[in-house]
């Protein structure tokens, strides 16, 4: 999970967990200092310090500030990346992680579903990780167009799906067909 969203989780959880989580986030996450967080965040550092003790809640515009600013130094530390949504035997038949296109490297990072409710649960967790764009299979590809902003490639696996057709008249052994 990235940070910001371990920061948002936390603070609907209690008070301690957000205290705790923000400090893990910041300390060993973010690899920062409170006093740098809070010179990146724009949040005074007595504020977080009083934040992280329990004397303070945050306001909402603090909050926000923290959650913004864990976001923005983690995209910037992460590549750029294409989520591939598929079932775990099709992401297994994916040899590669990273690919050149047009003169740049892309990681392929994959994310297995199972139904289609996966499908657009982890279609949102790859844009919220910072997913450049999505492929996923047709079944699936129009709902999850309508919830993201990331352009979303609709896989269409013509040579699979004859080789998928032969094998199941394999199966059946002709015993059907005239």
């Amino acid at each position: 999970m990235m940070p910001a969203n371990k920061i948002i989780e936390a603070a609907f959880e209690s008070d301690e967990s957000f205290q705790n989580t923000l400090s893990k986030v910041v300390k060993d996450e973010l690899g920062l200092t409170i006093a740098e967080f809070s010179e990146k965040a724009d949040v005074p550092v007595s504020t977080l310090y009083k934040i992280l003790s329990g004397n303070r809640e945050p306001n909402l515009k603090t909050l926000r500030q923290i959650v913004k600013t864990a976001d923005n130094l983690t995209k910037s530390e992460t590549e750029e990346f294409i989520g591939v949504i598929a079932a775990r035997p099709v992401l297994d038949n994916i040899n590669e992680t990273k690919r050149k296109v047009q003169g740049k490297t892309i990681t392929i990072r994959e994310y297995s579903a199972t139904s289609i409710e996966d499908a657009i649960i982890v279609a949102v967790q790859a844009e919220r990780e910072g997913a450049k764009a999505l492929v996923c299979a047709p079944i699936v590809s129009s709902t999850v167009e309508k919830i993201i902003r990331v352009p979303v490639t609709t896989i269409m696996p013509r040579k699979s799906i004859v080789e998928a057709i032969e094998i199941a008249v394999q199966k059946i052994g002709g015993r059907y067909w005239m």
